[in-house]
């Protein structure tokens, strides 16, 4: 029993020391580490390596939890409406003013502050503007229940209806994305600045030119951002990641469910 304590300790304390470094393969193979010192737990202590593979899937199973006890329940109004709103205060949103200057010193204007609640969930965006490039930035925070985050984003639109966007959002995203939205997704420890040399990257790539964007007017940016909104909930609908309940009200259907689920387990492949 000593023997198999310290072989459970000597893997745990390898896995965590590997999700420490900076090296993408370690520290997914450090996770896969964590997830193996369940199955040596279960096997080891109990004799049996059925319970040994129990403990190890539960990693996996385990986001059915929240699943089924909160976004079972989550309703979304019909329309998503953003309207001019106060920036969070410093105690929420620490780093609002230092991303700002951030996004100015790439010669981007702010246009405007815009968000939308429901419940207890809040959405707030810092609009940005750089007209020479027909390009539109963002400092977007979540703050849902007991979770906060953030993220940049930088989009440009083609006159054909195309959206570009680069991002860090942190999450694999929970809804399908419209066909004409292309995502270039980086990490979240990326700075602005390294964002927009990728999005400019990633046009190129995708050979549009400044030519095929759409020249925006900075005042209709808001009203972009909802009609971008509205057709991703249209499209979820169609799609049945979503439904409308009786009262209206929409929320995700067990298609949407299981959709956020397998999301779960891309990013716990991913780790990003």
């Amino acid at each position: 029993m000593f023997a198999h304590l310290l072989l459970i300790f000597g893997v745990i304390a390898l896995s965590l020391g590997l999700r420490t470094l900076h090296y993408p393969m370690l520290r997914k193979l450090g996770a896969f580490g964590i997830v193996f010192t369940s199955f040596l737990v279960g096997w080891l202590l109990s004799g049996y390596w059925l319970v040994g593979v129990f403990l190890a899937s539960s990693w996996l199973l385990l986001p059915w939890l929240e699943i089924l006890t909160r976004i079972r329940r989550l309703t979304l109004p019909p329309e998503k409406d953003l309207r001019h709103r106060s920036p969070p205060n410093t105690e929420v949103f620490p780093s609002l003013d230092e991303l700002t200057a951030e996004l100015e010193g790439e010669s981007f204007d702010h246009v405007d502050d815009a968000g939308w609640d429901w419940d207890d969930y809040q959405q707030f965006f810092r609009l940005f503007y750089k007209p020479g490039e027909r390009t539109q930035a963002a400092i977007c925070m979540i703050d849902q229940a007991d979770i906060a985050f953030f993220y940049l984003s930088i989009s440009s639109r083609a006159k054909d209806g195309r959206i570009w966007t680069t991002w860090n959002y942190p999450f694999s995203y929970s809804l399908q994305l419209v066909p004409q939205w292309h995502v270039n997704r980086l990490r979240g420890e990326q700075t602005f600045f390294e964002l927009y040399e990728s999005h400019k990257a990633f046009l190129n790539r995708n050979r549009v030119r400044l030519d095929d964007l759409e020249e925006l007017d900075p005042e209709t940016i808001q009203l972009e951002i909802q009609k971008d909104l509205r057709a991703q909930v249209a499209h979820n609908i169609a799609c049945g990641v979503l439904k409308r309940d009786d009262a209206g009200l929409i929320r995700y259907s067990w298609r949407g469910m299981f959709y956020i689920w397998l999301q779960f387990l891309r990013d716990f492949v991913r780790f990003s």
